[in-house]
Formats: C-alpha cells, sequence, structure tokens
C-alpha cells in the first residue's frame, strides 16, 4: 500500500496483489497530472504492474517509487524505481530476451517494460536482489 506520498513522489511497500493495482493506478493518475498523453501514462502504469507483479512473484516484497524527474537538459518526466531484496535474476540477458521466462508468463514482463521506457536501467545481484530505474520523458 501507499506509504508516503508527495505531489512530487510516490512510495509503495509492494507485499499483497492489492499493492500492484494501487501502485499502477497512482502512478497512472501522476503521468497523468503532470500532463502525459494518456497512451504514454497507460504505458508507465503498465510498467509499474509488471516491476511490482515480479517483485511480488520472485521476492515477495520490496517497494516502487514512482516521482517526477528532471533531466540534465532541463526537460520533464518520470521515473520509476523498483527495488528488492530478493534472489536477484542469475541469467540478466535473458530475462531481457523477448519470450524468456520463469514463471510461466508470456516473457515480455522486463523486456516489455525496457520497450515502453525512454530509458531503461537494470542492476541484479544473485542473493541480494533486483532495482530496476525507468524514466519515461515528457513530450512538451
Amino acid at each position: 500500500m501507499a506509504g508516503q506520498s508527495r505531489k512530487d513522489q510516490l512510495h509503495f511497500t509492494i507485499q499483497h496483489v492489492a499493492d500492484v493495482s494501487t501502485s499502477r493506478r497512482a502512478g497512472m493518475q501522476m503521468a497523468i497530472n503532470m500532463g502525459f498523453a494518456h497512451a504514454d501514462a497507460t504505458k508507465i502504469a503498465v510498467v509499474i504492474s509488471e516491476l511490482a507483479r515480479n517483485i511480488l512473484i520472485y521476492a515477495r516484497t520490496g517497494t516502487i517509487i514512482v516521482k517526477e524527474h528532471r533531466g540534465l537538459d532541463g526537460k520533464r518526466g518520470i521515473k520509476i524505481i523498483a527495488d528488492d531484496n530478493g534472489p536477484g535474476i542469475p541469467f540478466l540477458d535473458k530475462a531481457l530476451t523477448e519470450g524468456y521466462t520463469t514463471s510461466g508468463g508470456l516473457g515480455l514482463g522486463l523486456s516489455g517494460s525496457k520497450r515502453l521506457m525512454d530509458e531503461f536501467y537494470i542492476h541484479s545481484e544473485v542473493g541480494k536482489g533486483t532495482n530496476v530505474t525507468a524514466v519515461k520523458w515528457l513530450n512538451k
């Protein structure tokens, strides 16, 4: 559920299925409030949902932070940070390949999330956890 939230930042602890939908809805609303087109706000919501779902499936608990972001050139965007202390991803290159799955899904979670965002960074250590940072820039 939402822990701390400010106008420019939302913080969610992901522990239950309800937390996935709560973070998705709030992140989409933040994107719309920032001026993102509905299509881009939907992409942002999908990425939040996928990352939160991965936390739930693989790590059981973690956090999602959604916040307004400014680039070095001054452009505005939204940043999603997903963090957990789960098992980590042993074959990161495979995990980022479309169709690769260890959960029996479609294998579009990480690869699809990367494709939907403008910037996508992932760091994972086996036995220590995973951190994903994704940015979508506001086109104005």
